[in-house]
């Protein structure tokens, strides 16, 4: 297949039955203990993820794709993930993998590229922003309905799709209801983690679960909003700076002001994004609410 680092070869051979023959992989990331590719076949393509066996220092990413995979279930059980979503799954030498429906999008960093700019200020622009937002909500709300947080809501892990929407991705961190057991939670991205979120990673050992809820979803979502489109993380700190001491400035609530770093006015999205980044988790819209404001009235654009 032509690959510097070619996917395991026992996932390879088994998801042929899913993706047909002709199989092609091309490695998509390579990062903290984990890597990506996308398999194409001639029926179709997937997204197969398996743990880096030989990156020692790394978090046990196994493990971490056996609870995706766990994940996965549970939520498709629930309703809020549609039954092909995921593909199939199992070890490999040196760990496990798991294989999920390829989504066609990009990533929002990438995709928010044009909106960055002053020349992104017009009318399509601004409603392609709502749209992005409100559907990235929409996904959430499904999830949030059910008792569950996805718990990493960043711009990696929500692809944008040519039609605009946001798919949510990446369940592998989520927290859901009952005593069930899994790894600990201690955050994610520290860029989109919530200050209650980051204040309990500072207050509790290493080994202590901390239950991410809904409000915790949606400040990573305004976090991730705010990042794309102005181009500055919403906490100010220095990129350097050890993760605690990030953790520390996050935990005291404070964020930039979006009207100092927008690109260029949009008073709708401002005061969405400024919503999602409120201190309290009480003082947060839900994201069904937040969805529900983002609808364009009738009759505009």
């Amino acid at each position: 297949m032509g690959e510097a680092l070619p996917p395991p070869g026992e996932a390879v051979e088994l998801l042929r039955v899913h993706v047909g023959e002709a199989v092609t992989a091309r490695l998509l990331s390579d990062r903290r203990g984990s890597r990506a590719w996308k398999i194409q076949g001639s029926r179709g393509a997937v997204a197969l993820k398996a743990n880096d066996p030989g990156d020692a220092a790394s978090r046990d990413k196994a493990a971490e794709m056996a609870q995706e995979d766990e994940h996965l279930a549970r939520l498709t059980e629930a309703g809020v993930l549609n039954p092909g979503y995921r593909v199939a799954a199992g070890s490999c030498e040196g760990g496990r993998w798991l294989a999920v429906r390829w989504v066609d999008g990009a990533p929002t960093w990438r995709a928010f590229a044009l909106a960055r700019g002053p020349e992104g200020d017009r009318p399509a622009v601004r409603s392609w922003l709502l749209g992005v937002a409100r559907t990235w909500a929409a996904q959430l709300a499904r999830m949030h309905a059910a008792g569950w947080a996805h718990a990493d809501v960043q711009p990696t892990n929500t692809l944008i799709t040519n039609t605009g929407g946001a798919v949510v991705v990446d369940y592998a961190l989520a927290c859901g209801p009952g005593n069930v057991p899994r790894l600990p939670y201690r955050g994610a991205l520290t860029h989109t983690t919530a200050p209650e979120i980051a204040d309990a990673v500072l207050s509790t050992t290493k080994d202590t679960h901390i239950q991410a809820e809904p409000p915790a979803d949606v400040w990573g979502l305004g976090a991730s909003l705010y990042w794309c489109w102005t181009g500055h993380r919403p906490v100010a700190y220095e990129n350097d700076a050890d993760r605690l001491d990030k953790l520390r400035a996050v935990a005291k609530g404070a964020t930039l002001a979006v009207r100092d770093t927008r690109p260029w006015p949009f008073p709708e999205f401002e005061d969405a994004i400024a919503a999602c980044l409120s201190p309290s988790p009480e003082d947060r819209p839900t994201v069904q609410a937040l969805a529900s404001v983002l609808t364009p009235a009738k009759g505009t654009s």
